[in-house]
């Protein structure tokens, strides 16, 4: 069944994806209160918050992992409380995770050709008999793959096992298998984990380049505060599942509830 298309009143910019009051309790735990959130088209947002703040739970009932008790989050107006995991993905709302979630025996091209079936256009038939629909789509996808890969400066390593790739570089692929999918809005937790400085400083470039080179937005949760600071346009920021503070990176550096979160005083 369709989704309601949620239009914006005479005079209103419809965000690309809004949040709007969700929540969540585990048991007597209220994770997430009274969160809203609105993502324009090709905004760079941040997500940040001391240990345990709620942080990857807003990204879980973003995904579809959880279901908020009350509260809507609409993808260019479309409803996707409800949705599975798949659906939404297939929406337009693509995440990394903070464990990362490779196919580690397959090889570092394999794990992007499989975000790429999307894609695949040619019918069982055509693969069987290997017809010019087959060879024309699958050259198509594995220049894509490839592209992608070079994006990371993975393409050297193409043909290895993912799982023979640095912690850094599975990071970088899992980024790149998460862009397959062409999402409109790309969910990053905590991409920069594991990561040494000059990876780092590479990771901030390449996120700006995904966003400027894919028209894609992003939402970022990240403990590394100066890849947060030196990126972000905006930056929101949760304690214990609630809203503390918003604004813009120098405005949240000396927000006194933000300093107190993380520094307790």
């Amino acid at each position: 069944m369709e989704s309601e298309v949620i239009e914006p009143k005479e005079g209103e910019i419809m965000s690309l994806l809004t949040i709007d009051h969700i929540r969540i309790k585990f048991g007597g735990l209220l994770a997430v209160d009274d969160f809203s959130l609105q993502i324009k088209d090709h905004q760079l947002v941040g997500l940040i918050g001391p240990n345990g703040a709620g942080k990857t739970t807003v990204f879980n009932l973003l995904t579809g992992v959880y279901t908020p008790s009350q509260g809507t989050i609409t993808l260019k107006g479309r409803s996707l409380v409800g949705k599975r995991p798949d659906q939404i993905v297939m929406a337009g709302l693509g995440r990394t995770f903070q464990n990362i979630r490779l196919f580690k025996k397959m090889s570092v091209l394999g794990n992007i050709k499989a975000a790429l079936v999307h894609v695949q256009r040619y019918s069982m038939v055509d693969a069987i008999f290997r017809t010019p629909a087959f060879v024309q789509q699958e050259h198509a996808i594995h220049t894509e793959a490839i592209r992608l890969l070079a994006l990371f400066h993975l393409e050297g390593q193409a043909n290895q096992p993912a799982s023979s790739l640095s912690y850094g570089n599975q990071r970088k692929l899992e980024i790149a298998r998460a862009l397959a999918l062409r999402p409109l809005v790309l969910l990053l937790d905590e991409p920069a984990a594991g990561m040494n400085p000059q990876e780092k400083e590479e990771l901030m470039a390449t996120i700006q380049r995904i966003k400027d080179e894919f028209q894609v937005s992003v939402l970022l949760i990240e403990h590394d505060m100066k890849l947060v600071m030196g990126i972000c346009e905006e930056i929101t920021v949760l304690d214990h599942g609630r809203i503390i503070a918003r604004g813009t990176p120098s405005e949240v550096r000396t927000n006194p509830a933000v300093i107190k979160a993380y520094l307790g005083g």
